[in-house]
């Protein structure tokens, strides 16, 4: 039995953002009344638009995040700005305005490097966000807490393909986040038996991200003739995820009962490594210099992870391998960056 997403009522909290907003445009055109929560702040319009000195390809990426909001609004999805890490004016406003079916939890600070930096900001907006969604759930009449976790929630992989039983070691903030997010979440099935499911996604990738991922900074650098910088080797691998497959899987999720508190990795299922990517993109700017630099080591070495538990429980069938989707990447990249960035859309809450 698969339910219907016509009709059901989906909140997103940290909506807005690259993975957000490609799940609510999605959503949307299957027919579930989808609505936003996001305060625009982290890594969203008011970074890149309050923000007048040195951030790198600054006009570029304000050109992304207004492109988001744009889609958003034409696709009739509501959009509430209001920040997540404050408890009562989120229940205020999930209760009087939204009363959501399914609550889908995405607000973070996405990026391992920054967390690293920054960690009292990105427990923050990732803990105390989250913390709050969930006793808003709770209490709210929410059916469903979905919350996208992270593939270095793992750490090292200790085998050649992870599935979601493989142990959870995680280095450095982000990934020791995402672990406690879990924790969280299945304690408060424990607790109030709130249904869930948790997502660990991996390496993900798509038009109009703004996080500076390794496929994306490869892009923008061959096509500004700067050179490829792969990090040690470029034999790490990743199992690189196009955004569309990622939101096809979330929908799966909503649909099916199978995924009520469970885990499910959603990724291509196929750890490729650094160099391939590369490869790939030279095959588009042969001129381009590659340069090797420094590994990170708090990056923990990672590569496939299987998927055979979302295929089974799910249907989940990825379709964008990288040779289709870096290709289709770079195609939009390219129309992209010949564009000038148009003034800040007037957001109004409806």
């Amino acid at each position: 039995m698969t339910l219907q997403l016509e009709g059901k009522r989906i909140a997103l909290i940290g909506g807005a953002g690259f993975v957000g907003h490609h799940i609510a445009l999605d959503l949307s055109r299957k027919g579930a009344q989808v609505a936003l929560v996001d305060s625009l702040m982290v890594n969203n319009l008011l970074t890149f638009s309050s923000n007048t000195g040195q951030m790198k390809d600054r006009e570029l990426y304000l050109s992304f995040v207004q492109e988001r909001l744009d889609l958003l609004i034409r696709a009739g999805v509501m959009i509430h700005i209001q920040d997540a890490r404050d408890y009562h004016a989120l229940t205020r406003l999930l209760d009087s305005q939204v009363k959501p079916d399914v609550l889908i939890h995405l607000a973070a600070v996405a990026h391992a490097g920054k967390s690293n930096k920054d960690p009292w900001s990105t427990f923050d907006h990732s803990l105390r966000t989250l913390e709050n969604s969930l006793d808003y759930a709770r209490s709210g009449g929410v059916k469903h807490f979905i919350y996208l976790s992270s593939s270095l929630a793992y750490g090292n992989f200790q085998t050649e393909e992870a599935d979601e039983e493989h142990p959870l070691n995680p280095l450095g903030i982000y990934g020791a986040l995402k672990v406690a997010g879990e924790k969280i979440v299945i304690a408060y099935q424990q607790v109030f038996d709130l249904p869930y499911t948790i997502i660990r996604p991996s390496a993900l990738y798509g038009p109009r991200c703004v996080s500076r991922r390794v496929s994306q900074i490869f892009i923008e650098n061959a096509l500004q003739g700067k050179p490829l910088k792969i990090e040690g080797d470029g034999s790490d691998r990743l199992d690189f995820t196009h955004i569309n497959d990622l939101v096809n899987g979330l929908s799966l999720v909503i649909r099916n009962p199978a995924a009520r508190n469970q885990i499910f990795n959603l990724t291509y299922g196929q750890g490729r490594s650094l160099q391939e990517i590369a490869s790939i993109v030279l095959q588009r700017f042969p001129n381009t210099p590659v340069e090797y630099i420094q590994r990170d080591a708090l990056m923990p070495q990672r590569g496939t992870l299987s998927i055979a538990k979302a295929k089974r429980l799910l249907g989940f069938t990825p379709e964008w391998p990288i040779e289709r989707g870096v290709a289709d990447y770079i195609d939009w990249y390219r129309t992209r960056m010949e564009v000038a960035p148009r003034p800040v859309p007037s957001i109004v809450e409806r």
